[in-house]
């Protein structure tokens, strides 16, 4: 039986957490609409189930337990509803865990650099490479000459490429030294 004094704890924990909980189902599902029912299914479940969080112990594990365990099980009964019959999920999650890691620590890392990007060439990446504008799209919507618009998405990416550059591969070289 659940007292007051559990759900009370992991409702208070729950909106400190939340934006972890969101980055965590945005790499696991890769899209917005899926990690936010993610994010709401798992707080549903761990306020269900307050009783079972183990007071002094970490409560953003236990809430990755269950958004991981909400994912892992979702995975399964698409198998299932496409005809697959049921399936691992460790036969689903193909993705090398650490590997994803580093792509989140990179992606950070990039973001960072483009926002330290000039304003016009920042903006520029921005319609061009984010939100797939063309050239000539991007051109028009900051009313520049299109030579303009490329002149700055070759500036940010030699910006950028000294980032690639000096970031350590997997193997731990740098990419400048392989």
């Amino acid at each position: 039986m659940q007292s007051s004094n559990e759900r009370e704890l992991v409702s208070g924990a729950l909106p400190e957490i939340l934006p972890r909980l969101w980055r965590f189902a945005m790499v696991l599902s890769g899209r917005r609409d899926v990690a936010d029912d993610l994010v709401q299914a798992t707080c549903v479940r761990a306020l269900e189930r307050a009783h079972q969080f183990q007071p002094g112990t970490r409560i953003d594990r236990w809430t990755f337990t269950i958004l991981s365990s909400i994912w892992k099980n979702q995975l399964r009964s698409e198998k299932i509803r496409q005809g697959q019959g049921f399936v691992d999920p460790e036969d689903v999650l193909v993705e090398d865990g650490n590997r994803k890691i580093e792509a989140n620590i990179f992606l950070q890392q990039v973001l960072k650099e483009v926002q330290a990007l000039p304003e016009a060439q920042r903006v520029t990446v921005l319609l061009v490479y984010v939100e797939g504008l063309s050239y000539r799209e991007a051109s028009e919507v900051l009313d520049i000459p299109i030579g303009t618009v490329m002149s700055r998405l070759s500036s940010a990416r030699a910006s950028l490429g000294k980032l690639a550059k000096d970031t350590p591969s997997a193997s731990g070289r740098t990419r400048k030294g392989s």
